[in-house]
């Protein structure tokens, strides 16, 4: 496994904020783009719950009934919206579902029945997911090329979670505030900064130097749910994926629960989190422009993570010292395979789609986030909350076994690779 390029980096702070600035070019606009919807994003997900049960009435079933129809529906779409991607360009159809998710956040906070409110749940899940998932993978390839693409979907990430965490921030004054009036405040911001999604999406063009992307047959294609080498790409990367409810729902159910450690180190280490991600996300991509590459970055994912849950485990019955001792390096830990999970899944997703079957691609490779969704949450926490430090030992077991799986499948090289280097290749057809 090649030595992490991070120790170095860390010797050189200005570079890791050059690595936020866009390119000139496609990557600018781009990057206006990511900022504007993960600013309305943070605002309306860190303020919306609590309005929703506090100031519109809404019970807590109510509004979990609500979003898990909106994530069915949003599941529903992911592959659909790809076959568009592919049929008809992505530019458009992204532009389209910012526009729609205008008007729908800008009606949110008017809504007054249970129907009402699963209604728009379910169109803003719609257009949340062909905006968030295959249209806008898609439209990267497109404008960046196989080369590049993975490397401009890490810049993005580091982007969307510096805007997301300004959303959140300014969520805050809206919540001390606590009427109708500020959350109408909030949706309107939101709303707008969708609108503006939707301009620049559409002004979007790819560069000269980058090839065309060819428009795929109109008639309907089962490639992607056949190909079994990216099925186990999306399978492995989504269990991977688990990081995400362990540190939303594992970790701070377990700080308060199983330690002795205060409510608020979860706080700290989840903006330690953010910060690494907003950091370290293009250095840790490196090697993501290739199959092999992205394999080795899946591994590294699987043993960090693995080392992640053993440190949790560790932590359990202990005083607060002892407790935060062993909670900030599995959090560092947990966030290291976090970024090395992103980049190796991205650089899969990218690397092994067809040209003109990307958008399907993408679609597919959605579901692997819609399994964690699903799945993640229960199973987190009845392994850590029911079986304690066994339940953290057998995710440790999971993800270790999950990442080595990866590096086997990945780090060899195959003749359906796209080359050593992407940028030498030449487009190939899968064979399934």
């Amino acid at each position: 496994m090649p030595k992490s390029p991070l120790p170095t980096t860390l010797t050189r702070p200005l570079d890791l904020l050059r690595d936020l600035v866009p390119e000139p070019g496609a990557a600018r606009p781009m990057a206006a783009l990511t900022f504007a919807q993960s600013l309305g994003t943070g605002l309306f997900l860190t303020s919306s719950v609590i309005f929703f049960t506090r100031t519109a009435g809404f019970s807590a079933d109510q509004l979990a009934i609500a979003m898990s129809i909106a994530g069915v529906c949003g599941f529903l779409c992911s592959m659909p919206a790809g076959r568009i991607a592919d049929r008809f360009g992505a530019r458009v159809p992204l532009a389209i579902s910012y526009a729609l998710l205008g008007p729908l956040f800008f009606v949110y906070p008017f809504v007054d029945n249970l129907a009402e409110f699963v209604v728009v749940a379910a169109l803003i899940g719609i257009c949340e997911t062909g905006a968030g998932g295959p249209l806008r993978g898609a439209l990267i390839h497109a404008l960046f090329g196989k080369a590049k693409a993975s490397g401009v979907r890490a810049q993005m990430r580091s982007l969307f979670n510096l805007g997301f965490t300004g959303g959140a921030a300014l969520a805050g004054l809206a919540l001390a505030d606590g009427s109708r009036s500020a959350f109408i405040a909030i949706t309107t911001a939101n709303a707008v900064l969708q609108l503006s999604c939707a301009v620049i999406a559409f002004r979007l063009r790819p560069p000269a130097d980058v090839e065309p992307v060819p428009a795929a047959p109109a008639k309907r294609s089962w490639v992607a749910i056949k190909d079994r080498r990216f099925l186990l790409a999306t399978g492995l990367s989504g269990v991977l994926e688990f990081y995400l409810p362990v540190l939303t729902v594992g970790m701070p159910l377990w700080i308060v629960h199983r330690t002795g450690a205060p409510g608020a180190l979860t706080a700290v280490l989840i903006a330690l989190n953010t910060i690494m991600v907003v950091l370290f996300q293009r250095v840790a991509s490196r090697g993501s422009e290739t199959v092999h590459g992205s394999g080795r970055l899946l591994v590294r994912a699987g043993v960090l993570l693995a080392v992640a849950c053993v440190l949790f485990a560790l932590s359990g019955g202990r005083g607060a010292v002892w407790a935060t001792v062993f909670l900030v390096p599995s959090l560092i830990a947990l966030t290291l395979g976090e970024l090395a999970q992103a980049s190796g899944s991205w650089g899969l997703a990218f690397a092994l789609p067809p040209p003109d079957r990307m958008g399907e691609y993408q679609g597919v490779f959605a579901l692997a986030r819609g399994f964690q969704q699903f799945l993640g949450p229960a199973l987190v926490t009845v392994l850590t909350m029911s079986l304690g430090a066994t339940g953290w030992l057998i995710l440790a077991a999971l993800f270790l076994v999950t990442g080595l799986a990866a590096g086997r499948a990945f780090t060899r090289q195959t003749p359906s690779d796209p080359a050593a280097s992407i940028d030498a290749a030449a487009p190939k057809e899968l064979t399934p």
